[in-house]
């Protein structure tokens, strides 16, 4: 089984297509017989997308820190928990448990999820596919900055096309599960990560 590891928010934002985006992605993964690995918590889009995976008969591993690790915020339907010390410990397991990258909506831990394997991409730490669901335009501004990044000489475009993104669940995933890395990028199979 390949595990999707699906960054998101701990809210549902105010557009309803954000939470209809999350059950679409998890009934879709379970459809192409792929597992959730995700933050572990039972509210937000990370709640919709955990619950549409369980929901439609889905693996899920969670891995959420002990001080997160409450009856409200746990999600108490996923079997296979994961209790760490921390959020570090928590992106940590994360991406070593995951094959491919998601991001839905979210906020600032979000973003900085997506950052991360962003750059330990680009440093040849893993040579995962990830992938952005930008639902509703969320990611649009995101999108635009990189290219604007690209553009002063921040990031070489060659990295900034590690990043696919797309508007709908299905096409996203096809083309994560798709994707071959490109040839001149510097992957260390070797790594730590």
């Amino acid at each position: 089984m390949r595990w999707i590891c699906v960054y998101c928010g701990s809210k549902e934002g105010v557009k309803p297509e954000y939470r209809q985006a999350a059950q679409q992605l998890g009934k879709t993964m379970v459809e192409q017989g792929l597992g959730l690995v995700y933050g572990g918590g039972s509210v937000g889009l990370m709640g919709a997308v955990s619950d549409a995976v369980l929901e439609a008969g889905g693996k899920v591993r969670g891995v959420i820190p002990r001080g997160l690790a409450t009856k409200e915020a746990m999600h108490p339907g996923v079997e296979d928990m994961h209790v760490v010390t921390d959020m570090h410990a928590r992106k940590a397991l994360l991406q070593d448990l995951a094959d491919v990258f998601v991001t839905l909506p979210g906020g600032f831990g979000t973003l900085e999820e997506i950052a991360e394997v962003l750059s330990w991409s680009q440093l040849g730490l893993h040579g995962k596919p990830i992938g952005l669901l930008n639902i509703a335009g969320y990611f649009d501004a995101l999108v635009t900055f990189i290219g604007h990044a690209v553009g002063e000489g921040f990031i070489k475009s060659q990295y900034a096309e590690l990043l696919l993104v797309n508007d709908r669940p299905e096409k996203l995933l096809t083309d994560l599960l798709n994707y071959e890395l490109p040839a001149h990028h510097k992957f260390h199979a070797n790594s730590p990560a």
